[in-house]
């Protein structure tokens, strides 16, 4: 792995956009830094002890004026720079349908990778030139931070939560891959690398790859092994909510609210059910908390969230990149 430079390779789409920015920044900064030395550096000059420089009060217009004026160049140069900013990072992270998944679970002190086909992966990220790329992420302990240089891209993954990073490297090689969020006694050895393949390499690569259930299909085999799709299941005798096509869908609440069935709700339901009850269904479901590990919760939800709608193939995820 190569080491990097003062200033790394420019790898991903978004890439030249933030390197701008930051050039930017500093062109700005920098100026403003000389034109206030030269000010300091002029008065202290001109207006030192036993000068002949007349002293007195401040012209009207320097008073109220120029002062306003350097005052709201200011504030629009700032407000200038953060739309840049926004538009060209957010950009970036317009979700692609057709996008090549990956899971990725952060724990002390690694990195874990899932492709589609189940090839796994530590401390390593392959992914194909070109095409876009989406990172489901999640961690198992504490907040770590997923942080690629070459590619201007930074995301924490937080314990009880998703999170998605959504990227397209431009260039083939090697990329250190750090996290960049204190997570530990270990913290500095929380280091990866990201190898970015032109497309029929990475193909032939992950068909040398040991193959494996995809992590939609682990989480269907535990859902049914813990039991809930005996309440679930369509041809179940217990009256339980319906599953299939349910992520992204507004829920009716037994008090009366909404709320969107996203990963948290999917994730309250499971391991607090009596949390937020779903109109028309009593509350006998048992809490999981404490029962699934966070490998086997992130595996079902996985499987839920894949669950296409009703009068889909069954046998046929959704992308959940497709979903709001």
């Amino acid at each position: 792995m190569s080491g990097i430079a003062f200033w790394p390779p420019a790898a991903s789409e978004v890439a030249a956009g933030v390197d701008a920015i930051v050039i930017a920044m500093l062109a700005i900064s920098g100026a403003i830094v000389l034109l206030v030395a030269a000010l300091l550096l002029g008065f202290a000059i001109r207006y030192r002890r036993g000068s002949a420089a007349r002293r007195g009060e401040l012209p009207e217009l320097i008073q109220k004026e120029v002062e306003v004026g350097w005052t709201a160049a200011t504030a629009f140069l700032a407000m200038f720079l953060f739309a840049w900013a926004s538009i060209a990072v957010l950009g970036g992270q317009r979700g692609d349908p057709d996008a090549l998944e990956i899971h990725i679970l952060a724990r002390q002190w690694m990195w874990k990778a899932r492709h589609p086909d189940g090839a796994r992966e530590i401390d390593a990220l392959h992914l194909p030139r070109g095409e876009p790329v989406r990172l489901v992420m999640r961690s198992e302990d504490v907040i770590h931070s997923f942080y690629v240089p070459a590619f201007r891209l930074k995301q924490d993954v937080l314990p009880g939560r998703m999170t998605q990073l959504s990227l397209k490297p431009t260039q083939t090689g090697e990329f250190p891959l750090f996290c960049a969020e204190y997570c530990g006694t270990l913290h500095s050895r929380m280091l990866g690398k990201v190898v970015v393949m032109e497309p029929e390499d990475y193909a032939r690569w992950r068909a040398a790859q040991p193959q494996a259930d995809d992590l939609a299909r682990e989480g269907r085999a535990l859902f049914e092994s813990v039991g809930c799709s005996g309440c679930h299941a369509p041809a179940s005798r217990v009256h339980a909510p319906e599953l299939r096509g349910l992520y992204g869908r507004q829920v009716a609440l037994a008090d009366g609210s909404v709320r969107r069935a996203d990963e948290a709700y999917l994730r309250d339901s499971i391991l607090q059910p009596r949390r937020d009850i779903a109109a028309g269904y009593e509350p006998v479901m048992p809490p999981f908390a404490g029962i699934l590990g966070e490998g086997e919760l992130q595996a079902i939800l996985a499987y839920l969230m894949s669950m296409p709608a009703r009068g889909a193939s069954p046998g046929e995820p959704r992308n959940m990149s497709s979903e709001p």
